[in-house]
């Protein structure tokens, strides 16, 4: 049972609710249990699904391929698995000719986040990384301010920092420091949102990582796991047409930590500080100016916190119908589901979800190449690692 404020679940919900308002239709998953928490709160929303493995079978690793053999051709899968296993689940579905969405990191590695963009080129299929800080109201207009640049200036400098409490590492002790790491969980978010900002003018140079250890090994975890990461990126312009563009840097700072305080309050911390040459955007999400102080419960540890309805709504409607529609979380599924219907119409190609700036992996390699670059500098004993660019996919790390 996760300790945060979202134990009613977000991808189930979201796909439950779009399937009510006809967006979507058959609904087939891979390990869920929704009645209590969904079709008992929302006046019996149906949480049918067609169960891989069945419910009579034992545990299996290989149940989405049976899963995604069982789709009609063109369907649409998302991922919300530890992150080792998003790169061949992703591939075995866009080899089949299903879109994809992915939950971030999209991939660990930047070979395969760009193996999988070749192969849904060439299949022709949306696949969208779930980077739903994006449609955060307030960090969307944070990013349309920042690309005007007549106004605001040129990039600069970028600090980012986010965090949740030490109880989810009880929730992650099977996989924290072994197969994946807080960069990958929680700087994807900020990463790919400075990307989004400045991506169309500048490049990631150079990565160099630190973290610090002590907390989470103390709390049972693999002696690998690091509590806060930090990753410091050089940032170049793109595409310099002068001797002063060419001498231009920026330097983004990405900080993480999966140890913050147990009664602090709220699930994430969450801000970001982005300084331009003519201004700056300061945005802290945290809090929201919504606080609930409760008695502690046998059930509750009670005390003062910060709640994200932004995010997901849970309050049902009047009526008793789920009413999160306008949450950012739902948002990014919605948006990934049109543009998957878009394309199945032929009233839109991959090509045009791509141009329209849409988390897809042709808009976040940047992102890949820093969250790679950030671990390779921590197994390396903070070594500078270069990411060099040639063309448009031409990526590569040394």
């Amino acid at each position: 049972m996760s300790g945060s404020d979202k134990k009613v679940g977000v991808v189930g919900l979201t796909l439950f609710d779009l399937r009510r308002r006809g967006k979507v239709g058959k609904l087939s998953m891979v390990g869920e249990h929704l009645h209590k928490n969904i079709t008992q709160v929302y006046n019996s929303l149906s949480t049918s699904f067609t169960s891989f493995p069945s419910d009579t079978t034992a545990r299996d690793p290989d149940a989405y391929k049976a899963a995604i053999d069982a789709l009609a051709p063109g369907s649409a899968i998302t991922i919300f698995t530890p992150d080792p296993t998003h790169y061949p689940i992703a591939k075995y579905a866009i080899e089949r000719g299903h879109h994809v969405m992915i939950t971030k990191p999209a991939t660990q590695l930047l070979s395969h986040h760009l193996d999988l963009l070749s192969l849904a080129r060439a299949k022709g299929v949306v696949v969208y990384v779930e980077h739903h800080k994006r449609f955060d109201p307030a960090y969307a207009d944070a990013r349309h301010r920042a690309r005007n640049t007549a106004k605001l200036g040129d990039f600069n400098y970028f600090y980012s920092y986010m965090s949740q409490p030490k109880a989810q590492l009880e929730t992650f002790k099977a996989w924290a420091g072994k197969d994946s790491d807080i960069s990958y969980y929680l700087n994807s978010h900020h990463i790919d949102v400075c990307e989004s900002m400045v991506g169309q003018d500048w490049v990631p140079h150079s990565v160099t990582a630190a973290g610090s250890k002590g907390i989470a090994i103390a709390l049972g975890c693999d002696e690998r796991t690091e509590d806060t990461i930090t990753l410091l990126v050089q940032w170049r312009k793109a595409r310099p047409t002068t001797l002063w563009e060419e001498s231009q840097r920026a330097t983004g700072v990405y900080t993480a930590s999966w140890t913050a305080p147990q009664k602090a309050g709220l699930h994430s911390q969450q801000y970001f500080h982005y300084v331009a040459s003519k201004g700056e955007i300061r945005v802290d999400q945290a809090k929201r100016g919504y606080e609930v102080t409760e008695d502690p419960s046998e059930i509750d540890r009670g005390g003062l916190a910060w709640y994200n309805p932004f995010y997901m709504k849970y309050a049902p409607d009047e009526r008793g119908d789920f009413a999160g529609q306008g949450g950012y979380g739902y948002v990014s599924f919605e948006k990934f589901v049109d543009a998957v219907q878009e394309v199945r119409e032929g009233t839109a190609t991959v090509a045009d979800i791509d141009a329209r700036g849409l988390p897809t992996l042709a808009n976040t390699i940047a992102t890949a190449a820093m969250l790679e670059a950030g671990r390779r500098s921590l197994d390396e004993g903070g070594r500078s690692v270069e990411i060099v660019r040639s063309g448009e996919n031409g990526w590569e790390l040394r």
